[in-house]
């Protein structure tokens, strides 16, 4: 009569090599969703006033056509006049920003000059663009 010993018994084996990779995807995906979610989202219960006062802001807009022909609020200028104009319409103005509206056609060049005469004059500057749809 022959016994079984017990070195031949079966054994079962759960193989988790694979699982290290699964926990490493959901990771890198769960960080990375992480990081689209937007974060500066604060939630704010403001202060109610009890008068209606509003500070309109007015905004100057300088525009620049493909001839380099420049406008301010519609009004044609020189470009060799353009800082003393503007310097003109920011005068009254508490707070001034300009909108610049620059043909995509001129040069770079033609754009730095007039952010350099705002940077002279301390304007806020901001470069209108035009949506891709």
């Amino acid at each position: 009569m022959r016994f079984r010993s017990r070195r031949s018994r079966l054994s079962s084996e759960v193989s988790t090599s694979a699982m290290n990779d699964i926990m490493f995807m959901l990771l890198l995906f769960f960080l990375i969703i992480s990081t689209m979610v937007n974060p500066s989202v604060i939630k704010l219960i403001l202060p109610r006033a009890t008068g209606e006062q509003t500070v309109a802001k007015k905004m100057i807009t300088v525009a620049v056509d493909a001839d380099r022909n420049v406008t301010i609020d519609d009004v044609p200028v020189s470009i060799e006049t353009l800082e003393a104009s503007m310097q003109e319409k920011i005068k009254s103005v508490v707070d001034p920003s300009v909108v610049l509206k620059v043909d995509a056609s001129l040069s770079v060049q033609d754009f730095v000059d007039i952010l350099d005469i705002g940077a002279k004059l301390k304007v806020r500057m901001v470069l209108a663009v035009q949506n891709k749809s």
